[in-house]
């Protein structure tokens, strides 16, 4: 988790297949905790064709009883599903907007939201804009994509930085270098 949090969790992503992999990391950790999903993050991408899309919107009843089957991930139907679900709308998606990364960070205006959160009590489980993008994503036909999940995913795609300003991955993800140096040693 340490790692995750110190290389990872909020930095900006704009590839593709990154996004699509944490819409269904996401999707998968709904009810689980987040360091049961990071422990299974290698059998998923092995899992799930290192999340390809365009592989996964073509899984078939087969390949979901192999899923079903794969003790390394998550083994929900409904989750299972979803992912496959999710990968169609995903494709359509872009489509439409040409890229998923185009329509995603449109809900943040195309640049990070920075809050200055100075505790853990402060950080929300979800906002106006989880609720538009989760409202629109449902719309579009994508599972498991509720206010929460769709706030854990703009959290960790770096849509928005909710690092303590007392943690140095805020200052950095927020592009204040010098400030970043002084608090080195604090974590969230």
């Amino acid at each position: 988790m340490v790692e995750y949090h110190d290389s990872e969790w909020g930095v900006p992503q704009h590839d593709d297949n990154v996004l699509f992999e944490f819409l269904v990391l996401e999707g998968a950790q709904a009810g689980l905790s987040w360091s049961t999903i990071l422990n299974k993050r290698e059998a998923y991408r092995k899992a799930f064709s290192k999340f390809d899309p365009r592989r996964v919107a073509r899984y078939d009843a087969a390949k979901v009883k192999e899923l079903l089957a794969n003790e390394g991930i998550v083994r929900n139907k409904l989750k299972v599903a979803a992912a496959i679900q999710n990968a169609q709308a995903f494709l359509a998606v872009q489509k439409e907007f040409g890229s998923f990364d185009a329509y995603i960070w449109s809900f943040v205006g195309g640049h990070p939201k920075v809050n200055t959160l100075k505790s853990l009590g402060q950080i929300p489980a979800r906002t106006i804009e989880s609720d538009a993008m989760s409202k629109d994503l449902l719309k579009r036909g994508f599972k498991f994509v509720g206010p929460t999940i769709c706030y854990a995913f703009m959290q960790a795609v770096g849509m928005v930085n909710d690092h303590l300003v007392s943690c140095f991955r805020y200052a950095e993800l927020a592009g204040d270098r010098s400030a970043s140096r002084q608090s080195k040693k604090k974590r969230i």
